[in-house]
């Protein structure tokens, strides 16, 4: 594997591995305080876009073309607008475990939406990849029963939450040349000042109205980790990702978060245990990553075909 495919991985994982904490975290405040979920997209994403853009004062001064200025306004709108903010909006009405499950069905549009738009092969391991991810996956969340459960599930943040998983499956294979062409900073800081215009007329006025001094430690705490932790560090590794892997690789890490959500919930309500259910779990989720990540591009299959037709032709 090489050095900068490594790097891909690793930031996958780790942005995941957050992403998938947020979810109970995400619960907890909204079940702590009177925030709600249009609110916290608006703290967050304002957040994170004040984060942005004083790390960039730090960073390699970089000029973005005005061409990919505008895609860089929809690449907000599919991957932090419609993905975060929504999928946050969802996770308000649904519970953390369901939302978690639903998460798992993005590799797969990823692997559709690639094969339409980028025409990347839908082969025998990238179908089996996924398959092996999604049922370890479930068997983890269904193998801890209600347990798991911290609040019913809700037909209408299901839904919400689909369409977010659509929306970032679409950025992921879409906006992959543009985030090849920037650094993290750059890109998210205007995908974030971008996403700050569109999200702000909605809950302005709730915004200015917060209490910040009746809020808990506890709570700030919990805000701090999501503005700081689950959107800034994760949207920096994010195109770290992107740059480095195919789409239906860097889908593939969708898996991690379902693991991590799932076993803390599990932990905090104390009611389940570590078992050899769990470990087959979280090997079949990794082993698809193995079998996805082995799979061949298309560019791949067409230098295969360009050797074969030469080895044919030279006969």
């Amino acid at each position: 594997m090489e050095r900068n495919e490594l790097k891909g991985h690793g930031a996958m994982f780790a942005a995941n591995f957050m992403w998938g904490l947020m979810s109970p975290v995400t619960k907890f405040v909204f079940l702590g305080s009177a925030i709600t979920p249009v609110l916290l997209v608006n703290i967050r994403i304002i957040g994170a876009a004040a984060l942005f853009w004083a790390a960039s004062l730090f960073a390699k001064p970089e000029h973005v073309d005005h061409h990919d200025l505008l895609r860089l306004f929809f690449a907000a709108l599919l991957g932090i607008v419609f993905n975060q903010g929504v999928y946050t909006v969802g996770l308000g009405l649904t519970s953390p475990v369901d939302a978690s499950i639903i998460s798992t069905s993005t590799p797969i549009f990823t692997m559709v939406i690639a094969a339409f738009y980028l025409r990347e092969p839908v082969t025998a391991k990238k179908v089996t990849g996924i398959f092996m991810g999604a049922v370890g996956a479930l068997m983890l969340i269904v193998s801890n029963g209600g347990s798991a459960t911290a609040q019913d599930g809700n037909v209408w943040g299901d839904i919400i939450c689909i369409a977010a998983e659509v929306c970032f499956a679409s950025y992921l294979v879409v906006f992959k040349g543009l985030i090849s062409r920037y650094s993290p900073v750059t890109l998210m800081k205007w995908m974030f000042t971008y996403s700050s215009i569109c999200i702000i007329p909605f809950s302005y006025t709730d915004l200015a109205a917060l209490e910040w001094g009746g809020m808990g430690a506890g709570l700030l705490a919990a805000l701090a980790f999501i503005v700081v932790g689950a959107t800034f560090v994760c949207y920096l590794l994010s195109p770290v990702g992107q740059k480095h892997l195919r789409p239906t690789v860097a889908s593939m890490y969708c898996y991690v978060q379902p693991i991590v959500a799932t076993g803390i919930v599990v932990f905090y309500w104390g009611t389940s245990s570590f078992n050899i259910v769990k470990v087959m779990a979280i090997a079949l989720v990794f082993l698809g990553v193995y079998v996805v990540t082995q799979s061949k591009s298309r560019a791949e299959l067409e230098a295969h075909a360009e050797r074969m037709a030469q080895g044919t032709g030279e006969s």
